[in-house]
């Protein structure tokens, strides 16, 4: 296996502290890789329109990109990432004319041949580290740490590119793997709001809130989640959400990689911090998972 490691649009800006932690737990796991010089954004979101196939452009011109580097596997940490170019490769996997149609059209590039498989962080790491392993290099245990899960739409749905298709609790085993404790949430698979904060604000505001609700309900201390939208919606404008809804408590958001990089004894800096809410940063230097002078 050779992996490529496609970056996308956020992780070079508003989502570092998603990316940086995350590559470099890589390196400290003895996964070697890959980081694509060139690319596109993924599309941003799969198109469900049937006759869209221009809009398939996007994500099948990243893969011939790994493609072009030798590699037969593309890791993506964002999950609307990752759901845009799987959706986009069982597409053109399963569809020979269409498949034809794209390489003809982008008629400068080299054709895509369907060899690329593309996975989620989370899925490498089960798959090619091992929850065992991941646990054994763990130096700062987050014990007595309780987090609901967040999975939201795009790393489930659908069946046919999700990163846990048995439902075996595939985000909760990586949580237990470095001593937090995942606790029951009716919302982890729920919408976050996303694009909706757009076109219907108000139905936004009301997904996220029964997000936020739920993990009021399970007594999490934290909402850990994967996705730069999700992170939006639920922690950089919760102070919004709560003041439109009633009974909401505060509950601070963290990514799963920055979880991942004070578990595994990284540097501040690859977890970031200082990007997090300033709830957040409370919650992990009273827990003494980080030490004050780190956030």
């Amino acid at each position: 296996m050779k992996i490529a490691y496609y970056p996308g649009c956020t992780m070079k800006t508003k989502a570092a502290s998603l990316e940086l932690a995350a590559l470099e737990a890589l390196n400290v796991l003895g996964v070697e890789f890959i980081e694509l010089e060139r690319w596109n954004c993924c599309g941003a979101v799969f198109s469900l329109a049937e006759d869209d196939l221009l809009h398939q452009v996007a994500p099948v011109r990243n893969l011939i990109r790994a493609q072009q580097e030798g590699c037969d596997t593309v890791v993506t940490i964002c999950s609307q990432c990752y759901n845009t170019l799987a959706r986009a490769n069982l597409l053109v996997k399963g569809d020979e004319e269409k498949l034809d149609t794209l390489n003809r059209f982008m008629d400068e590039e080299p054709d895509y041949d369907g060899g690329i498989e593309v996975v989620h962080f989370l899925s490498l790491l089960r798959d090619q580290v091992g929850w065992d392993t991941l646990k054994a290099k763990v130096v700062k245990p987050l014990d007595g740490f309780k987090v609901a899960p967040f999975y939201g739409c795009t790393l489930l749905r659908p069946d046919d590119v999700s990163i846990d298709p048995l439902h075996t609790g595939l985000l909760e085993d990586f949580l237990r793997a470095l001593g937090a404790e995942p606790v029951p949430f009716s919302a982890s698979t729920e919408c976050c709001g996303s694009y909706q904060m757009l076109a219907h604000p108000e139905e936004g505001m009301q997904r996220a809130a029964k997000v936020i609700g739920s993990a009021n309900v399970s007594g999490a201390d934290a909402i850990v989640l994967g996705c730069p939208l999700c992170e939006y919606n639920l922690g950089s404008r919760q102070g919004d959400v709560i003041a439109a809804s009633e009974g909401l408590k505060p509950v601070p958001t963290l990514y799963f990689t920055q979880l991942l990089g004070i578990a595994l004894g990284l540097e501040p800096e690859l977890y970031r911090l200082d990007l997090a809410g300033p709830a957040a940063r409370d919650l992990l230097t009273a827990k003494k998972f980080v030490a004050a002078a780190a956030v």
